[in-house]
């Protein structure tokens, strides 16, 4: 019987331990923080759009932000709603280990009952020394000691058993009452933030509204951009072709030197062998006539042994190992596009403050018939705002689109363009450092600030929004 309590007792304790590692635990605090980033972002967007319809009319770069607000806030219902599906595993999980508890504690009670019952009928310490001196030997007695002593243990140890399964009980009970509570508080932020989305529908219904108004206005800006986007690729295409082919060209120049290098140490080695050759032959022949004077007559004249020809040493021709581009065929090129490829994702911004007006690739302007390509992305900034380098590099070319300066950069055999500039502040060649300024924003037709930054692969455009890191 006591090894049957005894078995109960670690079976209940080892529960107890389980249920304590099974709180909740990170992944709550994760969707709480991931719910604190979006908000954050989404105030941020508020307050930039705030001060944008007060300095400027309706135009691409609210209609942009209005969206990305109206995407943050459907994806921090999404994350409510997350939590909401957690909190629920949660109480259900708690309702199930709280009935868990009540049946052990039950149990526990009963049998500690009936330990209390036999202990009462049992009390008299005649019938405890019946018990032990009733022994058929000495040994058999001090295990009957020992059997007592390990009987009243396990009863203090039962009873100290039933007051933490209690307290545990209590404990999650009051964890239920807490996640109960914690689930209305999140219904109501969910409450909350459906009002929010449906207020930034109706804003963006109205900022389409006076798009539609300006539809003509805008579509004379859009055509003005489309113009200026064709004159940067054909400078871009053409600066891009040229430093392949300076590249190329010097890689045909070394490897054709190395050719004729190689070629030429292969001729002066085999000049050599040919002369080490001669020098054998003639002193094998000086060494057969020395000993044809000293050999007796009748002893027949020896043939002279045939000198073997050295074969000739022909040019080695190595696998010509092609790179990926002509561009990263040098160690440099081959460093700073691997480094530059390495950063995906983690580019600083080319402006301190901006936000994107104008996406990467092809765009429609919802409500309108207005459509567009971006060969990169359309930064809104403050006039006169310092552009940066993104990377290292080198500048590969300065050139003017339209009254407005553009400034290629060259890392290895990646591109990146920063076009709309006032002013700049480097010369073509200079090698440039990540974050260096380039120059500074120009200001659009609305007074503020605006700049085209593109991201290259040679030829190929790239969206730069992959490459440069979230805000």
């Amino acid at each position: 019987m006591l090894k049957m309590m005894l078995t109960c007792f670690l079976t209940v304790t080892v529960s107890v331990t389980l249920l304590a590692q099974q709180q909740p635990g990170g992944s709550s605090d994760e969707l709480k923080r991931k719910q604190a980033d979006i908000q954050r972002e989404i105030d941020e967007l508020r307050n930039t759009l705030k001060d944008t319809k007060k300095n400027t009319k309706a135009g691409l770069l609210q209609l942009t932000m209005v969206q990305k607000k109206l995407r943050l806030r459907e994806q921090a219902i999404g994350n409510i709603n997350q939590q909401i599906g957690y909190i629920e595993g949660t109480i259900g999980k708690s309702k199930n280990e709280i009935e868990r508890l009540k049946g052990e504690l039950d149990t526990l009670k009963a049998q500690y009952s009936k330990n209390l019952v036999y202990a009462y009928k049992n009390r008299s310490n005649y019938d405890f020394l019946n018990f032990i001196f009733s022994a058929s030997s000495f040994n058999d007695a001090l295990r009957r000691v020992q059997y007592l002593r390990a009987y009243r243990l396990y009863r203090e140890e039962q009873a100290t058993t039933i007051k933490n399964t209690q307290v545990l009980l209590h404990d999650k009970i009051a964890g239920l009452e807490s996640s109960r509570k914690e689930k209305d508080v999140v219904l109501q932020k969910q409450e909350k933030q459906k009002e929010e989305l449906e207020d930034e529908k109706k804003e963006k219904n109205e900022i389409l509204s006076k798009l539609k108004a300006r539809e003509k206005e805008i579509s004379k800006e859009l055509t003005a951009k489309q113009r200026a986007d064709l004159k940067l690729k054909s400078a871009i295409g053409a600066a891009i072709a040229r430093e392949i082919k300076i590249a190329r060209d010097k890689a045909i120049a070394e490897a054709k030197a190395k050719e004729e290098a190689d070629a030429a140490e292969n001729a002066r080695k085999n000049a050599a062998a040919e002369s080490a050759r001669k020098a054998r032959e003639a002193k094998e022949k000086e060494d057969l006539a020395a000993k044809r004077t000293t050999e007796p007559k009748s002893t027949p004249a020896a043939t002279a042994p045939v000198a073997k020809a050295e074969p000739k040493v022909e040019p080695k021709k190595e696998p010509v190992k092609k790179a990926d581009s002509y561009l990263e065929s040098t160690p440099e090129g081959s460093r700073i596009s691997g480094s530059f490829e390495s950063n995906r994702g983690r580019l600083p911004w080319p402006v301190e403050k901006g936000n994107v007006k104008i996406h990467f690739g092809t765009y429609s302007i919802e409500g309108t018939k207005l459509r567009g390509n971006n060969p990169g992305i359309t930064l809104a900034t403050e006039p006169g705002a310092v552009v940066k380098a993104v990377f290292e590099g080198e500048v590969s070319r300065i050139f003017d689109i339209d009254g407005n300066w553009s400034v290629l950069v060259r890392h290895g055999k990646y591109f990146t363009v920063y076009s709309n500039l006032s002013s700049v502040s480097v010369a073509k060649d200079q090698k440039v450092t990540s974050g260096q300024m380039l120059g500074r924003a120009a200001a659009n037709d609305d007074g503020n600030g605006e700049i085209e930054f593109l991201l290259m692969q040679e030829n190929r455009n790239l969206d730069p929004e992959s490459w440069i890191r979230r805000r």
